[in-house]
Protein backbone atom coordinates (compact mmCIF):
# COMPACT_ATOMS: atom_id res chain seq x y z
CA UNK A 1 0.00 0.00 0.00
CA UNK A 2 1.20 3.49 -0.83
CA UNK A 3 2.54 5.08 2.36
CA UNK A 4 2.99 8.49 0.70
CA UNK A 5 -0.66 9.37 0.22
CA UNK A 6 -1.30 13.14 0.22
CA UNK A 7 -5.04 13.66 0.76
CA UNK A 8 -6.78 16.80 -0.40
CA UNK A 9 -6.74 19.73 2.04
CA UNK A 10 -9.35 22.48 2.48
CA UNK A 11 -7.20 25.57 3.04
CA UNK A 12 -10.16 27.90 3.52
CA UNK A 13 -10.79 26.70 7.07
CA UNK A 14 -8.75 27.23 10.25
CA UNK A 15 -9.20 24.56 12.96
CA UNK A 16 -8.43 25.81 16.47
CA UNK A 17 -6.82 22.49 17.45
CA UNK A 18 -4.36 22.66 14.56
CA UNK A 19 -3.64 20.22 11.76
CA UNK A 20 -1.81 16.95 11.17
CA UNK A 21 1.59 16.70 9.48
CA UNK A 22 -0.28 16.45 6.17
CA UNK A 23 -2.49 19.46 6.87
CA UNK A 24 -5.65 17.62 7.90
CA UNK A 25 -7.83 19.31 10.57
CA UNK A 26 -7.83 18.17 14.20
CA UNK A 27 -10.29 18.29 17.07
CA UNK A 28 -9.55 18.21 20.78
CA UNK A 29 -10.63 14.77 21.99
CA UNK A 30 -10.01 12.44 24.88
CA UNK A 31 -11.27 9.31 26.60
CA UNK A 32 -13.92 9.66 29.33
CA UNK A 33 -13.30 9.27 33.04
CA UNK A 34 -13.19 5.56 33.99
CA UNK A 35 -16.57 5.60 35.71
CA UNK A 36 -18.23 6.72 32.46
CA UNK A 37 -16.31 4.38 30.15
CA UNK A 38 -18.99 1.65 29.98
CA UNK A 39 -21.42 4.12 28.37
CA UNK A 40 -19.27 6.85 26.76
CA UNK A 41 -16.46 6.21 24.28
CA UNK A 42 -14.92 9.65 23.86
CA UNK A 43 -15.43 13.41 24.16
CA UNK A 44 -14.54 15.87 21.42
CA UNK A 45 -14.50 19.63 20.82
CA UNK A 46 -14.25 20.98 17.26
CA UNK A 47 -13.81 24.70 16.66
CA UNK A 48 -13.22 25.79 13.06
CA UNK A 49 -13.18 29.30 11.61
CA UNK A 50 -14.18 29.87 7.99
CA UNK A 51 -15.28 32.77 5.77
CA UNK A 52 -18.81 33.90 6.62
CA UNK A 53 -20.48 32.53 3.50
CA UNK A 54 -18.15 29.61 2.90
CA UNK A 55 -20.28 26.51 2.17
CA UNK A 56 -18.56 23.26 3.03
CA UNK A 57 -20.11 20.11 1.53
CA UNK A 58 -18.85 16.90 3.04
CA UNK A 59 -20.11 13.78 4.80
CA UNK A 60 -19.92 11.58 7.88
CA UNK A 61 -19.81 7.85 8.45
CA UNK A 62 -20.02 7.13 12.18
CA UNK A 63 -19.88 3.68 13.75
CA UNK A 64 -21.55 4.79 17.00
CA UNK A 65 -24.30 7.07 18.14
CA UNK A 66 -23.00 10.48 19.16
CA UNK A 67 -24.32 13.40 21.16
CA UNK A 68 -23.55 16.42 18.97
CA UNK A 69 -24.11 19.94 20.24
CA UNK A 70 -23.86 22.35 17.32
CA UNK A 71 -23.03 25.78 18.78
CA UNK A 72 -22.10 27.58 15.55
CA UNK A 73 -22.72 27.06 11.86
CA UNK A 74 -25.67 26.57 9.54
CA UNK A 75 -25.82 22.81 9.04
CA UNK A 76 -27.53 20.49 6.56
CA UNK A 77 -27.77 16.69 6.64
CA UNK A 78 -29.24 14.07 4.31
CA UNK A 79 -30.80 11.56 6.72
CA UNK A 80 -32.88 8.43 6.29
CA UNK A 81 -35.93 10.69 6.75
CA UNK A 82 -34.82 13.17 4.08
CA UNK A 83 -32.86 16.45 4.03
CA UNK A 84 -32.69 18.52 7.24
CA UNK A 85 -31.47 22.05 7.99
CA UNK A 86 -30.00 22.79 11.44
CA UNK A 87 -28.81 25.76 13.44
CA UNK A 88 -27.88 25.71 17.12
CA UNK A 89 -29.09 22.34 18.38
CA UNK A 90 -28.35 19.59 20.88
CA UNK A 91 -28.87 16.27 19.12
CA UNK A 92 -28.06 12.60 19.24
CA UNK A 93 -27.03 11.18 15.88
CA UNK A 94 -27.32 7.46 15.29
CA UNK A 95 -24.67 5.30 13.62
CA UNK A 96 -24.44 5.28 9.84
CA UNK A 97 -24.81 2.33 7.50
CA UNK A 98 -23.10 4.38 4.77
CA UNK A 99 -21.84 7.93 4.20
CA UNK A 100 -24.33 10.61 5.24
CA UNK A 101 -24.04 13.85 3.25
CA UNK A 102 -23.46 16.76 5.64
CA UNK A 103 -22.74 20.42 4.98
CA UNK A 104 -22.07 23.57 6.98
CA UNK A 105 -21.87 27.24 6.08
CA UNK A 106 -19.53 29.63 7.87
CA UNK A 107 -17.50 29.03 11.03
CA UNK A 108 -18.63 26.12 13.17
CA UNK A 109 -18.28 24.79 16.68
CA UNK A 110 -19.39 21.29 17.61
CA UNK A 111 -18.92 19.49 20.91
CA UNK A 112 -19.99 16.00 21.72
CA UNK A 113 -19.74 12.61 23.30
CA UNK A 114 -19.45 9.26 21.56
CA UNK A 115 -22.18 6.98 22.90
CA UNK A 116 -20.95 3.40 23.03
CA UNK A 117 -23.06 0.68 21.38
CA UNK A 118 -25.79 -0.53 23.69
CA UNK A 119 -25.59 2.50 25.98
CA UNK A 120 -28.74 4.06 24.54
CA UNK A 121 -30.64 0.84 25.12
CA UNK A 122 -29.23 0.43 28.64
CA UNK A 123 -30.17 4.02 29.53
CA UNK A 124 -33.54 4.46 27.83
CA UNK A 125 -34.43 1.19 26.07
CA UNK A 126 -33.81 3.01 22.78
CA UNK A 127 -32.68 0.45 20.16
CA UNK A 128 -29.82 1.67 17.99
CA UNK A 129 -31.70 0.52 14.90
CA UNK A 130 -34.26 3.28 15.53
CA UNK A 131 -31.49 5.89 15.22
CA UNK A 132 -29.45 4.46 12.35
CA UNK A 133 -28.87 7.09 9.62
CA UNK A 134 -30.97 9.71 11.43
CA UNK A 135 -30.92 11.92 14.52
CA UNK A 136 -33.18 13.16 17.28
CA UNK A 137 -33.00 15.65 20.15
CA UNK A 138 -31.01 14.64 23.22
CA UNK A 139 -34.08 14.51 25.44
CA UNK A 140 -34.48 10.97 24.04
CA UNK A 141 -31.48 10.14 26.23
CA UNK A 142 -32.93 11.94 29.24
CA UNK A 143 -30.83 15.10 28.74
CA UNK A 144 -32.04 18.71 28.68
CA UNK A 145 -31.33 20.30 25.25
CA UNK A 146 -31.58 23.87 26.58
CA UNK A 147 -29.08 23.18 29.34
CA UNK A 148 -26.60 21.59 26.94
CA UNK A 149 -26.82 24.56 24.60
CA UNK A 150 -26.08 27.01 27.41
CA UNK A 151 -23.51 25.20 29.56
CA UNK A 152 -20.39 25.85 27.44
CA UNK A 153 -18.65 29.06 28.52
CA UNK A 154 -17.16 30.61 25.34
CA UNK A 155 -14.10 31.70 27.35
CA UNK A 156 -13.43 28.22 28.74
CA UNK A 157 -10.99 25.66 27.37
CA UNK A 158 -11.95 22.56 25.39
CA UNK A 159 -10.98 20.48 28.42
CA UNK A 160 -13.38 22.47 30.61
CA UNK A 161 -16.13 21.77 28.08
CA UNK A 162 -15.35 18.04 28.21
CA UNK A 163 -15.53 18.14 32.00
CA UNK A 164 -18.91 19.88 31.80
CA UNK A 165 -20.21 17.08 29.57
CA UNK A 166 -18.83 14.46 31.94
CA UNK A 167 -20.59 16.07 34.88
CA UNK A 168 -23.96 16.14 33.12
CA UNK A 169 -23.70 12.57 31.85
CA UNK A 170 -22.53 11.25 35.22
CA UNK A 171 -25.50 12.86 36.94
CA UNK A 172 -27.94 11.39 34.41
CA UNK A 173 -26.46 7.88 34.58
CA UNK A 174 -26.36 7.88 38.37
CA UNK A 175 -29.91 9.23 38.61
CA UNK A 176 -31.20 6.50 36.33
CA UNK A 177 -29.17 3.78 38.00
CA UNK A 178 -28.49 2.55 34.50
CA UNK A 179 -26.97 -0.89 33.94
CA UNK A 180 -23.91 -1.26 31.76
CA UNK A 181 -24.45 -2.31 28.13
CA UNK A 182 -24.67 -6.02 27.36
CA UNK A 183 -21.23 -7.70 27.82
CA UNK A 184 -21.63 -9.35 24.40
CA UNK A 185 -22.06 -5.89 22.88
CA UNK A 186 -18.91 -4.62 24.58
CA UNK A 187 -16.92 -7.62 23.33
CA UNK A 188 -18.20 -7.22 19.79
CA UNK A 189 -17.35 -3.51 19.82
CA UNK A 190 -13.80 -4.39 20.93
CA UNK A 191 -13.53 -6.98 18.16
CA UNK A 192 -14.67 -4.47 15.53
CA UNK A 193 -11.94 -2.08 16.66
CA UNK A 194 -9.16 -4.66 17.00
CA UNK A 195 -9.90 -7.36 14.42
CA UNK A 196 -12.86 -6.65 12.11
CA UNK A 197 -11.82 -9.58 9.90
CA UNK A 198 -13.10 -12.05 12.49
CA UNK A 199 -15.93 -14.30 11.32
CA UNK A 200 -19.35 -13.87 12.92
CA UNK A 201 -19.66 -17.59 13.69
CA UNK A 202 -16.16 -17.61 15.19
CA UNK A 203 -16.99 -14.66 17.44
CA UNK A 204 -20.24 -16.26 18.60
CA UNK A 205 -18.34 -19.43 19.47
CA UNK A 206 -15.77 -17.43 21.45
CA UNK A 207 -18.63 -15.87 23.45
CA UNK A 208 -20.34 -19.22 23.95
CA UNK A 209 -23.65 -18.07 22.46
CA UNK A 210 -25.72 -19.05 19.44
CA UNK A 211 -25.13 -17.00 16.33
CA UNK A 212 -28.82 -16.05 16.14
CA UNK A 213 -28.65 -14.56 19.63
CA UNK A 214 -25.53 -12.62 18.69
CA UNK A 215 -27.29 -11.24 15.62
CA UNK A 216 -30.28 -10.07 17.72
CA UNK A 217 -28.03 -8.32 20.26
CA UNK A 218 -25.87 -6.64 17.61
CA UNK A 219 -28.87 -5.50 15.58
CA UNK A 220 -30.39 -3.93 18.71
CA UNK A 221 -27.19 -2.27 19.99
CA UNK A 222 -25.38 -1.38 16.74
CA UNK A 223 -28.32 -0.82 14.42
CA UNK A 224 -26.82 -3.18 11.81
CA UNK A 225 -26.13 -6.89 11.38
CA UNK A 226 -22.81 -8.26 12.68
CA UNK A 227 -21.45 -8.61 9.13
CA UNK A 228 -22.37 -5.02 8.34
CA UNK A 229 -20.68 -3.75 11.52
CA UNK A 230 -17.44 -5.56 10.69
CA UNK A 231 -17.56 -4.49 7.06
CA UNK A 232 -18.02 -0.88 8.12
CA UNK A 233 -15.14 -1.12 10.61
CA UNK A 234 -12.79 -2.35 7.88
CA UNK A 235 -13.87 0.50 5.60
CA UNK A 236 -13.44 3.12 8.34
CA UNK A 237 -9.92 1.94 9.11
CA UNK A 238 -9.03 2.09 5.43
CA UNK A 239 -10.62 5.53 5.09
CA UNK A 240 -8.54 6.77 8.04
CA UNK A 241 -5.39 5.56 6.31
CA UNK A 242 -6.37 7.28 3.08
CA UNK A 243 -7.01 10.57 4.93
CA UNK A 244 -3.66 10.37 6.74
CA UNK A 245 -5.11 9.88 10.24
CA UNK A 246 -4.03 6.31 10.92
CA UNK A 247 -0.92 4.48 12.06
CA UNK A 248 1.16 3.85 8.92
CA UNK A 249 2.63 0.78 10.59
CA UNK A 250 -0.77 -0.88 10.05
CA UNK A 251 -0.96 -0.10 6.33
CA UNK A 252 -0.22 -3.61 5.08
CA UNK A 253 -2.51 -5.20 7.66
CA UNK A 254 -5.39 -2.98 6.57
CA UNK A 255 -4.83 -3.88 2.91
CA UNK A 256 -4.79 -7.62 3.67
CA UNK A 257 -8.32 -7.41 5.04
CA UNK A 258 -9.44 -7.30 1.38
CA UNK A 259 -8.99 -10.12 -1.12
CA UNK A 260 -7.60 -7.82 -3.81
CA UNK A 261 -7.77 -4.27 -5.14
CA UNK A 262 -11.12 -4.79 -6.85
CA UNK A 263 -12.61 -6.08 -3.58
CA UNK A 264 -11.33 -2.99 -1.76
CA UNK A 265 -12.71 -0.62 -4.41
CA UNK A 266 -16.11 -2.36 -4.44
CA UNK A 267 -16.49 -2.42 -0.63
CA UNK A 268 -15.17 1.10 -0.16
CA UNK A 269 -17.39 2.59 -2.85
CA UNK A 270 -20.47 0.93 -1.36
CA UNK A 271 -19.74 2.62 1.99
CA UNK A 272 -18.53 6.05 0.90
CA UNK A 273 -20.17 6.57 -2.48
CA UNK A 274 -16.81 7.15 -4.17
CA UNK A 275 -13.67 5.22 -5.03
CA UNK A 276 -10.61 5.25 -2.75
CA UNK A 277 -8.81 7.47 -5.28
CA UNK A 278 -11.64 10.00 -5.26
CA UNK A 279 -11.74 9.82 -1.47
CA UNK A 280 -8.07 10.78 -1.32
CA UNK A 281 -8.29 13.62 -3.83
CA UNK A 282 -11.36 15.33 -2.35
CA UNK A 283 -10.86 17.67 0.62
CA UNK A 284 -13.14 16.30 3.34
CA UNK A 285 -12.59 18.11 6.63
CA UNK A 286 -15.77 16.95 8.41
CA UNK A 287 -15.18 13.32 7.48
CA UNK A 288 -11.52 13.57 8.44
CA UNK A 289 -12.29 15.10 11.84
CA UNK A 290 -14.68 12.23 12.59
CA UNK A 291 -12.22 9.58 11.39
CA UNK A 292 -9.38 11.09 13.42
CA UNK A 293 -11.41 11.02 16.64
CA UNK A 294 -12.36 7.39 16.00
CA UNK A 295 -8.78 6.35 15.25
CA UNK A 296 -7.50 8.04 18.40
CA UNK A 297 -10.04 6.07 20.40
CA UNK A 298 -9.23 2.85 18.51
CA UNK A 299 -5.48 3.10 19.07
CA UNK A 300 -5.96 3.84 22.78
CA UNK A 301 -8.52 1.04 23.19
CA UNK A 302 -6.25 -1.50 21.50
CA UNK A 303 -3.26 -0.16 23.49
CA UNK A 304 -1.28 0.85 20.43
CA UNK A 305 -0.80 4.24 22.10
CA UNK A 306 -1.16 5.35 25.71
CA UNK A 307 -4.29 7.29 26.70
CA UNK A 308 -3.71 10.90 25.71
CA UNK A 309 -0.45 9.96 23.99
CA UNK A 310 0.95 11.45 20.79
CA UNK A 311 -0.91 10.03 17.80
CA UNK A 312 1.14 8.80 14.82
CA UNK A 313 -0.26 11.45 12.48
CA UNK A 314 0.38 14.44 14.72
Amino acid sequence: MNRNIRPGVDRAIAPAAGVTRQGQPLSYSRAPAPDLAPWIGRFYVTVVDAPANYALQCGLLADTACIRVQLRGAWTAQTRDGPCALGRAALVFGPNSKRMAVGVTGSFTSVGAVVRPGAGYALTRLPEADLADRFTTIDRLGLDPARWLDMFDPAATPEAWCQAMEQELRAMINWRGAPEPDPVTARFEAAALANPSIGVAEFAAQCGIEQRRLERIVRRDFGLTPKQVLRRARALDMASHLRGVADDAEAETLALRYYDQSHLIREFTAMFGMSPRQFVDLAQPLMTLSLETRQARRLETTERIAPGGIRPWQ
